[in-house]
């Protein structure tokens, strides 16, 4: 409330410092006298000093000082009249002036006031400036622009390229929930589609701590069948089936994802990922199984076949980080090496920085050019 008492007053002195010469009685000074009268008397003066020494004579003054005279009488009449003039606005001007003055001092205020209460936001709380400062502009822009969809929404639910909009912000802000009421109504507005379907299955799955609940693996299984080549719904769905214990079929997801994306996708390396720890995971549990003879046998394969892979293809600093690992434990530390510096060139050349394999060089004294 102060700081509207504030305005206001600030607002009546500008007002009252502009319009209060406006509402001030025009007095001539006393004594004073026009600048062009005063201008002609001393030109008379100045034609009798002349006369006085000789630089001009009688008949020639006489001539000069009749012109001055007749040119002093018409400024004092226009000076009469300009006097009479003031008299006559008198009174009944200046109550109009001050009338006017009046209005203007009370109209001004309101007026900005209802231009703001009408373009700008007076339900807004206060806030102080620093955390203005802090405040970030383009999540400030967001919310205003949600809280515009909201609205809209609130009155024609039925727009569902509003829904459509709004559930992906939903999402990326942690509103899991009301991203899949958004999916779900844009899905029932504007019909099933294989991304619709997937981004409400991955919004039921947020919901649910990571869970791929019979609802969602509906959506994606519809989301799939619409599009096989759905890289979302197929990635879910494999988790879906590691989480129901069937590796073989989550295997068989990631691979059909992997054939079917661009090698250059974002997710192929994620999917990669996936895929190799679920193979890890199965050939780990068959070779635990066999004679230790058997078994060295068998890890040495896996090793020779997991370099011949990421020398081939390329892989995650993780994976090359395994390789090196495996090469340290089988005691074949040259191979370790060897392995460890194919790794750092690859992912330079992937624009990766290897600090995640300067790591494991150190844990595993594997830098000895670099002491």
């Amino acid at each position: 409330m102060a700081i509207w008492i504030i305005f206001a007053v600030m607002t009546a002195a500008a007002v009252f410092a502009v319009l209060r010469p406006l509402s001030r009685r025009a007095i001539p000074a006393a004594g004073s006298e026009p600048i062009e009268m005063r201008f002609y008397r001393d030109q008379i003066a100045e034609i009798e000093r002349d006369l006085a020494r000789g630089l001009i004579t009688p008949a020639e003054a006489d001539g000069a000082k009749a012109e001055a005279a007749r040119r002093l009488l018409r400024a004092a009449d226009a000076a009469a009249a300009t006097d009479r003039g003031l008299e006559a606005m008198g009174e009944p001007a200046l109550r109009r002036r001050r009338a006017v003055s009046a209005i203007a001092l009370s109209v001004v205020p309101l007026l900005a006031l209802g231009v703001y209460g009408i373009y700008g936001s007076p339900q807004l709380p206060a806030q102080p400036l620093s955390a203005r400062q802090q405040a970030d502009p383009q999540a400030i822009d967001m919310a205003e622009a949600v809280a515009r969809i909201e609205a809209h929404l609130a009155t024609h639910p039925e727009d569902g390229r509003g829904w459509e909009v709004v559930a992906p912000v939903y999402l990326r802000a942690g509103r899991f929930e009301d991203a899949a009421k958004a999916f779900e109504a844009a899905i029932r507005l504007l019909g099933e589609s294989a991304p619709r379907l997937a981004n409400y299955g991955e919004a039921l799955v947020a919901a649910k701590d990571g869970v791929v609940t019979a609802q969602a693996r509906a959506a994606f299984e519809k989301a799939l069948a619409l599009d096989p080549a759905s890289a979302k719904a197929g990635y879910y769905l494999a988790q879906a089936a590691e989480q129901d214990g069937h590796a073989d079929k989550a295997r068989a997801h990631y691979a059909a994802i992997i054939e079917r994306s661009p090698a250059d996708a974002p997710w192929v390396p994620v999917v990669k990922e996936r895929l190799a720890r679920l193979d890890g995971q199965g050939a780990t549990a068959a070779v635990a199984a066999l004679p230790q003879k058997d078994r060295e046998a068998a890890i040495r394969a896996m090793v020779e076949g997991l370099a011949a892979r990421l020398e081939a293809n390329g892989g995650t600093a993780e994976e090359w980080s395994r390789l090196v690992r495996s090469y340290a434990v089988l005691g074949e530390r040259d191979k370790a090496r060897t392995a460890l510096n194919k790794a750092r060139q690859a992912l330079a050349q992937a624009g990766t920085q290897p600090a995640f394999l300067d790591t494991v060089a150190r844990e595993l004294d594997l830098d000895e050019a670099r002491r």
